[in-house]
This record gives C-alpha cells, sequence and structure tokens, in this order.
C-alpha cells in the first residue's frame, strides 16, 4: 500500500467519511505473503513508495504470473522486468490491463492511484541502438516510480556531434543516465558538460576485449568527470531507481 493511499485512507477517517473499522481491515493486510517459492514484501510500497519489482529471469512462468498478480490485488501497481519471452503472453491475459514492452522487456500494471510525480526530469541518454533494452528498462522504471522520463539515443562519442548538438536535451534534465557499452566513454563526456548528477550504466554490448561490460564498467568506475555514479552491468533498473529517489527526495 502506497503513502498516498494511506494518507487518503487516514483523511477519510478525520472527515468522518469512512468508518474506522474499514480503514483497519485495509490496513491489516498481512505485511509478507508466502508463495511458497516466494515471500512477498507488501509493505514495501509503504516503506518506500513503490511496491516489490518483479524479476522475472529464472523464474517460471507459473511463478512470474502468481507473484505478479498478488502484488496487482494491492492496487499499487506492478512491474516486472527482465520477462523471457515465452512470459510475456500469459502475463499481460493474467494482469487486465498490463502493458508490455518488447525492448525493455518489462510488464507493467499501472496503480490505481497513481504515485506523487516528481520534481524534474530523468533523461536517458544511450550510446548506441544496441544500448536500447537497457535504456527503456531505465525509462520504463523510472515513468513507473512517478518520475518523467526523457530519451536521447545513438549519441556516442564516436560521432560525439549528435551529442554536442542537444545541448538544450541534456541542459533541461534534473538527472542524466548515461547507458553505454564497447569503451563507456560517453558517461565521462557527459559528466563533463552537465551540473546534474550523472548515473552510467556499462553494457554488455561490444566485442571480445569489453569482456562482457567489464571494459566499460572500469571505464565509467574511473571516470575523470566529477559526479558521475556507477551501477552494474546492464542495470537499467537500478539506475532508474535511484535517479528517481533523488527526484521524490527533492520535493519540498
Amino acid at each position: 500500500m502506497r503513502r498516498e493511499r494511506v494518507r487518503d485512507l487516514l483523511g477519510k477517517v478525520a472527515d468522518g467519511s469512512m468508518p474506522i473499522e474499514s480503514a483497519l481491515a485495509s490496513l491489516s493486510q498481512e505485511p509478507a505473503e508466502s508463495l511458497g517459492f516466494a515471500t512477498i514484501d507488501h509493505h514495501r510500497a509503504l516503506r518506500q513508495g513503490f511496491p516489490e519489482v518483479v524479476y522475472g529471469a529464472a523464474k517460471t512462468t507459473e511463478q512470474l504470473v502468481a507473484i505478479a498478480q498478488r502484488i496487482a490485488d494491492r492496487g499499487d501497481g506492478v512491474l516486472v522486468t527482465r520477462v523471457p519471452a515465452e512470459s510475456a503472453a500469459p502475463l499481460l491475459e493474467a494482469l487486465p490491463g498490463s502493458e508490455w514492452n518488447a525492448i525493455a522487456r518489462t510488464v507493467r500494471v499501472r496503480a490505481t492511484q497513481p504515485p506523487a510525480t516528481a520534481r524534474g526530469t530523468i533523461l536517458v541518454v544511450t550510446a548506441g541502438t544496441s544500448d536500447l533494452p537497457v535504456a527503456e528498462e531505465a525509462a520504463v522504471t523510472a515513468d513507473a516510480m512517478g518520475c518523467v522520463a526523457e530519451r536521447l539515443t545513438d549519441v556516442g562519442v564516436a560521432g560525439i556531434h549528435r551529442l554536442l548538438a542537444n545541448g538544450a536535451v541534456l541542459e533541461r534534465a534534473a538527472v542524466i543516465i548515461v547507458v553505454a557499452g564497447m569503451d563507456g566513454a560517453l558517461a565521462s563526456v557527459v559528466g563533463g558538460l552537465v551540473r546534474v548528477p550523472v548515473i552510467a550504466v556499462p553494457t554488455s554490448v561490444g566485442y571480445g576485449a569489453s569482456f562482457s561490460g567489464i571494459a566499460p564498467l572500469l571505464t565509467m568506475l574511473n571516470s575523470c568527470a566529477a559526479g558521475v555514479t556507477v551501477v552494474n552491468i546492464d542495470n537499467g533498473f537500478g539506475a532508474a531507481v535511484a535517479a528517481a529517489r533523488i527526484l521524490h527526495g527533492s520535493r519540498s
């Protein structure tokens, strides 16, 4: 249960439009629910503003459907990431109103009461088209967490004029997520151009010497641009959560 819903319940009790017992019934749902193969943290939305996100990789379709349905039943929305292709259709069928993003590999059900909108915009910048799956995961996650997410694609340093031509786009962002593989140099370049937080996401895109993302990870960790923070390889989700917390935390 999100804080917004709890606040709404308490407001209705205060103004007399909801009996105390009805509010207690809504609040008394167990904070954790065991399905045998998974234990769902239903109070995560209350603590952190967004319900538990389901990591789809290595789970069976049956497990994903069961977990997602139980989270969706609370009305707070649900996000499933890294959804295997064979699980997408069953999830869409089991979750009315759900949305499938084939590039991001996400399935999402929107909350009955939208989350509070964060102040400012998250800009997701990609070095190349091959980085789009990770970038889209970040954009979908940011949107689900109440943030406005814009995209700037295919502006890697091999054609740096493409990035420099979008200076106005960079300047209006409140947080920038840079997604890049191969040498991972784009994060340092962006970090040297802006004064807002930059979250770098190394991807496993590249030829052999990129070592499945180790090379861009090390490049980003050793960035000479101050203020660049780095998440794990291909972790678009983690970058978006960090960016969302920055923006929600800046609300007065």
